[in-house]
């Protein structure tokens, strides 16, 4: 039997299917509320996080856009959640984001960018509903129930 051709890497990779991937972080204050955060270029709040860069980890890109959205430099937990979103009308591509603990944080630790984040706040879980994108609101309980039993969760298009 003669010997099958191999498809050249840069072939093979070309032909792969492509996804965004983002990574964020539940943080929390002495009393149990949870942190949101208000970028300009958003109609709603969002986790503390943001999309990875090339050559980043999950937990590397969460560190960093930590650091950058609200000046900590916080070791992160465990996972929490992973969430595999399909693609929509306006991003034509897949994500898959990752949700770490934060842990627990001193408001007045916190320095904003504001270069990139309007307002931060620590609000209670059903003010976060009112204040969240779809995809924030199915993740903000299930993040909080992993935290709670220490269980990674998966989400996958809403459902688990």
């Amino acid at each position: 039997m003669p010997p099958r051709e191999q498809t050249p890497p840069d072939e093979w990779l070309a032909g792969r299917p492509r996804f965004l991937a983002a990574a964020g972080a539940l943080f929390t204050d002495a009393e149990g509320r949870v942190l949101v955060v208000k970028p300009h270029y958003r109609d709603h709040w969002l986790f503390v996080g943001g999309q990875l860069d090339e050559g980043e980890t999950p937990e590397q890109a969460c560190r960093r856009e930590v650091k950058e959205e609200i000046g900590l430099d916080a070791a992160l937990g465990g996972l929490l959640v992973v969430d595999w979103t399909q693609p929509t009308r306006d991003r034509p591509l897949p994500l898959v984001v990752f949700i770490f603990d934060g842990g627990t944080v001193d408001p007045a630790r916190i320095r904003l960018d504001r270069d990139e984040l309007d307002e931060f706040r620590f609000v209670s879980v059903a003010a976060s509903l009112g204040l969240l994108s779809a995809n924030g609101r199915r993740r903000m309980p299930v993040a909080l129930d992993a935290k709670r039993t220490g269980t990674t969760r998966y989400l996958s298009a809403g459902a688990e």
